[in-house]
């Protein structure tokens, strides 16, 4: 059943009233909502894993569990075993003119945090900044995707069973709501989602200055250095991109590959793509793309590039929503394909004459959510990451940096803006305060007014030392 908007008002009042009768949340207190988080986990587990499959129209039970469930008892694991001490007030540097007072920083749950998630990953999406959200002491109400309705109605069901409205709510509904949601003056405001639709929930945001986290997208390049070793890494390539059937944020989105190298990266990447998946239509293990709109806008993308010229490598032809990868060769930057986030199994591949050249050729874009290198050559690597930025990288592998829970996770410019994961997460949902703890002793009133020759004299002295 889909919320209305005077319930999320309600819902919003509710949490806001308990947030002020205990505006920090004890240790034990927030352990135990880890705890039933991850309680919630395990007991829906199967029926999220249906649910999900219902909404694509496939995907794997093994898929999920590896993407979304395994990740999510991590970081619930992780977050217990630092939360007391991220909770712990931390002593920083005082300039020494102030001793013997010091300073230290308080970490302070900011209130109400507002999740809007999406359908790609909608229970790793929705949970995973709910995790950081728990463990700084904040209650949260979840804006799960319109566009996995089964999923929705899922976790709402687990959440009510689980944690009190006070404490944690789902709320279910369409593109209205979700721009009612975005429009309400949470402490903070996650979102994840594409760039087009994060520019306008900052808009949104904005008008309440609510802060925001921003997880976005873009085109995330997999470089290939003329180093590389086609035949050993070439599977975890394939891997990345394949997964979910490409329908995932940090997904490589085009290669740039040494000229020289081309036909026989080619060879190799298909050839690993058919050892993963030996087919793709009927098969359990290859994910649905997760609607029709979506599988059209897929086939327009390889459709204009075809007219513009570039040559179409389909591993399979036929195979419906459960679409077999496309391989993209002679691309131009004219071409959607190289314009668009893709967000499905198509790879644009671009060859290029040197390093200079393809770091060029990623820096003439927006920055991406990730990027990907793989190579031997430790020089090659170290000018990558030297001269480009990005949210993110993996070296020799793809999506890989994301499970790191003592990594941050976020973007950078139009792919996005803030981090979560683990201490980073709890930092980002937290206001850390900062106090000066003045002394007894304090020496301040020599320098207070009048301001006679021997103060001044002073205060020459302290800014030649200070």
């Amino acid at each position: 059943m889909n919320t209305t908007e005077s319930e999320l008002q309600r819902l919003l009042d509710l949490q806001r009233q308990a947030h002020a009768a205990d505006p920090a949340p004890a240790y034990a207190v927030r352990r135990d909502r880890l705890q039933r988080l991850g309680a919630l986990i395990d007991t829906y587990a199967e029926r999220f894993t249906a649910a999900v499959s219902q909404d694509f129209g496939n995907r794997s039970a093994t898929e999920t569990t590896l993407t979304e469930i395994v990740p999510l008892r991590a970081a619930i694991r992780h977050a217990q075993s630092h939360l007391r001490a991220w909770m712990r007030p931390r002593r920083v540097a005082t300039a020494w003119t102030f001793w013997p007072g010091h300073s230290r920083l308080l970490r302070q749950p900011l209130g109400v945090v507002g999740i809007v998630s999406p359908w790609n990953y909608p229970l790793l999406l929705a949970l995973s900044p709910l995790v950081d959200v728990l463990a700084a002491g904040n209650r949260a109400l979840l804006k799960p995707s319109e566009l996995t309705p089964l999923f929705a109605d899922t976790l709402q069901a687990a959440v009510a069973e689980f944690f009190k409205p006070e404490e944690v709510a789902v709320l279910t509904g369409d593109a209205a709501l979700g721009q009612a949601f975005c429009a309400t003056p949470f402490d903070h405001l996650v979102f994840t989602g594409s760039t087009a639709v994060g520019r306008l929930v900052a808009q949104a945001a904005a008008k309440n200055l609510t802060p925001v986290t921003l997880e976005l997208g873009g085109k995330s390049p997999a470089i290939v250095d003329v180093s590389c070793d086609l035949g050993k890494t070439l599977e975890r390539l394939a891997w990345g991109k394949l997964i979910n059937a490409g329908q995932t944020c940090i997904a490589p989105d085009y290669a740039l590959v040494p000229r020289p190298q081309l036909d026989a990266f080619v060879a190799a990447l298909r050839a690993s793509m058919q050892r993963l998946y030996p087919r793709f239509a009927g098969n359990p293990d290859y994910t649905s793309i997760a609607s029709e709109r979506h599988l059209q806008r897929l086939h327009s993308l390889v459709e204009d590039a075809r007219q513009q010229g570039a040559t179409v490598l389909e591993l399979e032809p036929g195979s419906g929503r459960q679409m077999a990868p496309v391989l993209l060769l002679n691309v131009h930057a004219g071409m959607r394909v190289l314009q668009e986030e893709i967000f499905g199994p198509l790879l644009p591949i671009v060859a290029y004459d040197t390093l200079d050249e393809a770091i060029a050729f990623v820096n003439a874009r927006d920055k991406p959510l990730a990027l990907y290198w793989f190579g031997s050559d430790s020089a090659h690597r170290d000018q990558v990451l030297a001269q480009t930025l990005s949210g993110g990288v993996s070296i020799n592998d793809c999506l890989v940096h994301l499970a790191q829970d003592g990594l941050p996770f976020g973007g950078v410019g139009p792919s996005g803006q803030g981090h979560y994961h683990g201490e980073y997460g709890f930092r980002q949902f937290s206001k850390e305060k900062p106090v000066f703890l003045q002394s007894r002793w304090s020496a301040g009133g020599l320098v207070y007014p009048p301001y006679t020759p021997r103060v001044q004299r002073m205060l020459r002295w302290l800014a030649r030392r200070a």
